[in-house]
């Protein structure tokens, strides 16, 4: 499974691409806000740190536009994927653009439905939000299980984002499924490395060498 780094921090980037972690990235308009910087300088900055797909959001509502906007982020680098809201203009526009040989990645799904639209519109990647519907009392990851097995069914040439990742277990079980990619946020990506008996291995291990050899 492909990891994406669900950011816009240059910084956090370049510490997790530094251990060979990262296949592409994730943005959207809420993570480059929070960073205060301009939108297509951090995105430049971001396809010179990762080799991969780079993900940019278009901010229009209606098709016509997300088409001029789409056309416009693709020129900033060859690895720039285009992120489209899964709505009736999304689709529409995401016909036109895949058909330009331009990547979409539709976002905001939340059915094996719209995941189903979206693959036959065209679109290069898919992303469900597991987090944001476990937050609404449904099993996120009960979703991946159906697309991916819908995709299974058919030629598409479509890859599942599990994205609105909240924890490990989200990344382990989309994983498990043979989900394409998950997109993770960097306290997520942080949180992967832990547990607690490696912990107490390893201050054993020292101490026992210190025991014999000193420090």
């Amino acid at each position: 499974m492909k990891f994406f780094l669900d950011t816009a921090n240059v910084d956090k980037i370049r510490y997790f691409a530094d251990m060979g972690l990262v296949d592409g990235v994730t943005t959207n308009p809420s993570l480059i806000a929070k960073e205060g910087r301009d939108f297509k300088k951090v995105i430049k900055e971001i396809v010179e740190i990762v080799d991969g797909p780079i993900s940019a959001e278009v901010t229009a509502l209606d098709s016509d536009t997300m088409v001029k906007q789409a056309k416009e982020l693709s020129k900033i680098h060859k690895n720039i994927v285009i992120k489209i809201p899964m709505t009736k203009d999304g689709i529409k526009a995401t016909h036109i653009v895949a058909k330009e040989g331009i990547s979409v990645n539709m976002t905001l799904i939340f059915s094996a439905a719209q995941a189903l639209l979206a693959a036959k519109a065209g679109a290069r990647y898919v992303s469900p939000f597991v987090g944001r519907l476990d937050d609404i009392s449904h099993i996120g990851m009960d979703l991946i299980a159906s697309i991916r097995a819908i995709l299974d069914n058919y030629d598409f040439d479509c890859e599942i984002i599990v994205a609105s990742i909240r924890n490990p277990l989200h990344v382990v079980e989309a994983a498990e499924m043979g989900a394409d990619i998950a997109t993770i946020p960097p306290d997520v990506m942080d949180k992967l490395f832990n547990h607690p008996l490696t912990d107490i291995g390893l201050e054993k291990f020292m101490k026992d060498w210190e025991s014999a050899f000193g420090k």
